[in-house]
C-alpha cells in the first residue's frame, strides 16, 4: 500500500494562509485547541491512527521552497516580506497532534500557538480521507470515467455562463484525483474556471489561489470580544489588514446569518465586495442579502455571492437561475469534483473548540444556519443561542 504524503508546504487552502498572516500580525501569543468532529460516525480500521502519527512525523520535514516563495510574492501580494521570511522559517510540529484510536473511534486533538496550529487542519482531514480508502480498499470508479465525468460537469458550468472555482482539497479522495481533475480544468481553458483554493495546485497552474476566511477567525472574536461584536470586529480587522489587497468577502453564518446581517453595518457593507454562503437555504439567503443592500441603496449586481455548500451541477444550475439579473454569483465547489469517484464520502471537520484571550481559556461556539454543522459544548451552544437570541429581539 503506498502511504499517502503531503509533498508542499502549500499543499493547503490559501485562506488558512491569510488567515495565519492575520494572526500573527494581531494575536501572536494566543493559544488555541482544535478538536476532529466525526460527523458521519464512521468507523476507522484497526492502526489507523498509528499510520496517520507516521505520516505526520514526516510533515515536520516540509519547507517553503526558493520556487515557492517567488510564486507567492508573484501571486499573492496581500503578503508581506514579514510574512513571507515567518513561512520560510515554518516547520510542522507533530507535537502539537495528539491521535488517541479506541477500537474504530478515533480522537485527535491539535494544540498550540494560534499562529502555527492554523495549517493542520486542512492537510490533516485530506490526509485522513485519503487514508481512509486506501486502507479500507473502496474502489473508486476509472481515471477514465473520472475524466469523462469532471469534463461533462464543466461543459454544463460553461453551458450556464457561470464562474465556478475548486475548494476540495479537505474533501479529495487523494492527491493524484485532485491533480487529475484541476489539470483538466487548465488544459481545456475553460473560462468558466477562475481557480483553485489549494496554493500548491495554483502555483503549478499559474494561478491566483482563491479564498475568504474561516468560521475560526470570527469565533476567536467572539471569545476575544463577546458574540455581539464577533462579526463587525473580524470583519473590521480583516479589513484592516488587508485593505484592497483582497477579493474581501464576509462570512455570514458562524453566528447565523440574522446575526450577521444586524453587524453587517452600512461601512462594511460598501467594504466587502460580497457574502460567503456556507449553510441553510441558499433561496432564503439570496433574499435576505438583497434585501439588506436595497436597504443600504447599494446596487446588487455590484456585490457577489460565494455559493460553497454542497454544490453539483444541479444545485448551482437553480441557484444561478434564482440570482440572475439580481446579483452576482460564484460557485466554490469541493467534493462534487475531488471526490465523486464512486465512493461514499467522509462527512469530518476539524474545528477550534477553545482558545485563551488575555490568557483564560474559553470554549468557543459555531452556530451554523444548518444545526447539523454547529460545533461546541452543549451547553455554551445553548448559552450562544440565548445570547443571539436575545440580541436579536
Amino acid at each position: 500500500m503506498n502511504i499517502p504524503r503531503i509533498s508542499s508546504l502549500l499543499d493547503n487552502d490559501f485562506y488558512k494562509f491569510t488567515m495565519q498572516n492575520a494572526v500573527l500580525k494581531l494575536f501572536p501569543n494566543v493559544q488555541v485547541k482544535y478538536q476532529f468532529i466525526n460527523r458521519g460516525y464512521h468507523h476507522f480500521p484497526k492502526n489507523f491512527g498509528n499510520i496517520l502519527k507516521e505520516i505526520l512525523c514526516t510533515m515536520k520535514n516540509l519547507k517553503l521552497t526558493y520556487t515557492e516563495r517567488l510564486y507567492l510574492e508573484k501571486y499573492c501580494p496581500c503578503f508581506d516580506s514579514t510574512y513571507l521570511n515567518f513561512l520560510h522559517h515554518y516547520r510542522y510540529n507533530p507535537k502539537e497532534v495528539t491521535i488517541i484510536q479506541t477500537g474504530s473511534h478515533m480522537n485527535m486533538y491539535i494544540e498550540g500557538l494560534w499562529s502555527r496550529t492554523i495549517l493542520w487542519e486542512v492537510p490533516l482531514l485530506a490526509l485522513i480521507s485519503e487514508l481512509y480508502y486506501k486502507i479500507t480498499n473502496l474502489q473508486r470508479i476509472s481515471y477514465n470515467k473520472i475524466i469523462i465525468s469532471t469534463i461533462n460537469k464543466l461543459k454544463i458550468y460553461q453551458n450556464l455562463n457561470v464562474k465556478i472555482g475548486e475548494y476540495g482539497t479537505r474533501r479529495r479522495y487523494s492527491y493524484k484525483v485532485h491533480k487529475t481533475i484541476l489539470n483538466i480544468f487548465n488544459k481545456k481553458k475553460y473560462t468558466c474556471f477562475i481557480g483553485s483554493s489549494n496554493v500548491h495546485f495554483s502555483k503549478n497552474l499559474s494561478m491566483k489561489p482563491i479564498g475568504t476566511q474561516g468560521h475560526e477567525w470570527t469565533m476567536f472574536h467572539a471569545a476575544q470580544y463577546g458574540i455581539n461584536q464577533a462579526n463587525q470586529l473580524a470583519m473590521l480587522n480583516w479589513i484592516n489588514i488587508y485593505k484592497n489587497k483582497l477579493h474581501n468577502i464576509a462570512l455570514s453564518d458562524t453566528y447565523t446569518t440574522p446575526m450577521f446581517f444586524k453587524n453587517f453595518n452600512k461601512t462594511l457593507t460598501n467594504q466587502f465586495q460580497g457574502i460567503r454562503h456556507d449553510s441553510g437555504n441558499p433561496f432564503i439567503f439570496i433574499n435576505k442579502t438583497l434585501k439588506h443592500y436595497n436597504k443600504f441603496h447599494i446596487n446588487p449586481l455590484n456585490k457577489t455571492i460565494i455559493f460553497s455548500d454542497n454544490l453539483n451541477p444541479n444545485t448551482v444550475a437553480k441557484i444561478a437561475s434564482f440570482c440572475k439579473k439580481k446579483i452576482n454569483s460564484l460557485f466554490c465547489i469541493g467534493t462534487n469534483f475531488t471526490n465523486d469517484v464512486g465512493v461514499n464520502t467522509l462527512n469530518i471537520v476539524i474545528k477550534m473548540i477553545k482558545t485563551n484571550p488575555k490568557n483564560k481559556w474559553i470554549y468557543v461556539v459555531k452556530l451554523s444556519d444548518n444545526h447539523t454543522k454547529s460545533t461546541g459544548q452543549k451547553n455554551m451552544i445553548h448559552l450562544v443561542k440565548q445570547i443571539v437570541k436575545k440580541s436579536l429581539l
